[in-house]
């Protein structure tokens, strides 16, 4: 179900994005949609990240490596 929202912006600002939303073929509702599930994502994306990185914590090359060997090839 959707609900309703009312944002505010300046004129101009609404009238670029609309501009751009068009050009995209899409539109502003659908682009702000998009954006809106981005956004409370991100919260997850981040915990998956902090899991990933406990998870490779066993990694231990050693030693630092010099930026040369780095980038070595």
């Amino acid at each position: 179900m959707l609900k309703n929202i009312t944002l505010s912006a300046e004129k101009q600002l609404i009238h670029k994005a609309r501009e751009k939303a068009r050009r995209e073929h899409t539109t502003l509702n659908e682009t702000f949609r998009r954006w809106l599930q981005q956004y409370v994502s991100s919260d997850h994306n981040l915990k998956n990240y902090d899991v990933l990185m406990k998870s490779l914590s066993y990694a231990n090359p050693g030693k630092s490596f010099t930026r040369d060997e780095m980038n070595e090839r």
